[in-house]
């Protein structure tokens, strides 16, 4: 099996079909991959980061513990982890 960075490098240059057929990819291997994605998100940027997020909304609550350690351990990454939390819980975001 791939590592999410393997899976992730697909993105370079990627059209939206990529974009969507990595997601998905990333989806159905599922929960284990949830500290390796969580950590990507920290490092990552651009479509990559796009990515990762998405798939962490989509992975839904399991995602939550891991973005809630994450941000206890990176304070700069807190409000990334608090967004993504409240999308997952369906909370809507003040404008």
């Amino acid at each position: 099996m791939d590592t999410v960075n393997e899976i992730l490098s697909k993105l370079e240059n990627a059209d939206n079909t990529v974009k969507n057929q990595v997601e998905n990819e990333l989806v159905n291997i599922g929960e284990k991959v949830l500290p390796e994605l969580v950590h990507e998100l920290q490092v990552v940027k651009g479509i990559k980061r796009g990515v990762v997020a998405m798939t962490l909304i989509r992975l839904g609550d399991a995602s939550v513990e891991y973005l809630k350690k994450a941000a206890e351990d990176n304070k700069d990454f807190e409000w990334v982890a608090e967004y993504l939390i409240r999308e997952i819980e369906g909370i809507e975001v003040a404008a």
